[in-house]
């Protein structure tokens, strides 16, 4: 049972943020000389690619119907802060 949908372009994002970080670790440690070049393509890459991610999962998700998770049909209960008129 899921909680949650699944976000692919938070997903990419994610992934892109743990290759920048092991990539400045990498160099902090001294175990890879990596070029500024190398943070700023994968940088920039990954916001891409997430963003094509997140646009993709949004547009098959209107496709379906955008079916909620909530199990209840029918309309929003009405607000029992007094915003309403009262009759």
């Amino acid at each position: 049972m899921l909680l949650h949908e699944f976000r692919p372009g938070r997903a990419v994002l994610g992934l892109t943020l743990l290759a920048l970080s092991g990539g400045y670790a990498a160099d902090w440690a001294g175990a890879w000389q990596a070029p500024w070049v190398f943070f700023v393509a994968v940088l920039g890459g990954g916001l891409f690619l997430a963003a094509v991610a997140a646009q993709v999962a949004y547009r098959l998700r209107r496709r379906r119907g955008g079916r909620s998770l909530s199990s209840e049909k029918g309309p929003d209960p009405a607000s029992s802060n007094g915003s309403q008129a009262m009759r």
